[in-house]
């Protein structure tokens, strides 16, 4: 039967069916809206853990824009991991998930600033909702690991 869930998961045909769900807490009894939380490992900088708080509706076809991430560094962070992520302003998207069927997806991308030697964590929806688009920003310094360099601060005249 647990196989037979995890096809169906991976096929992406049970909505909900995730094994990175770390809490589910309940808006109500009079509600089918329920706050998601997820916990997600970058997958280049495994050193770092993120969760993510999102609103996840069982019987609509789609679901609210809102979420929250919050990043912390729970293991080594090398500079070889640095290395090989993208340092472009634009970053990496590290994880994306489907939020609506009409074309609504929350992204988190990883964008490393390196005069301040830190990794930024956006999650974001891709559909503007009441008028913007919902997003929310975490931070992971690379301060005390031994991927930090000390910036170079170039003299302004």
């Amino acid at each position: 039967m647990k196989k037979l869930l995890l096809t169906i998961c991976m096929a992406g045909l049970l909505v909900g069916c995730s094994d990175d769900e770390v809490g589910d807490v309940s808006l109500g009894i009079f509600t089918t809206k329920d706050i998601k939380l997820n916990m997600l490992v970058d997958p280049i900088v495994t050193g770092v853990t993120c969760h993510v708080a999102s609103i996840e509706a069982d019987l609509s076809l789609s679901d609210p824009s809102d979420s929250s991430i919050a990043c912390r560094q729970t293991g080594e962070i090398t500079p070889e991991m640095i290395a090989a992520i993208d340092k472009s302003k634009s970053g990496d998207i590290v994880f994306k998930k489907s939020k609506s069927i009409f074309f609504k997806t929350m992204k988190i991308r990883r964008i490393f600033d390196p005069e301040n030697q830190t990794l930024m964590y956006v999650s974001y929806s891709t559909k503007e909702t009441s008028g913007s688009f919902k997003h929310s920003l975490s931070t992971v310094p690379l301060w005390g690991t031994k991927a930090y360099v000390t910036p170079v601060v170039s003299e302004q005249q």
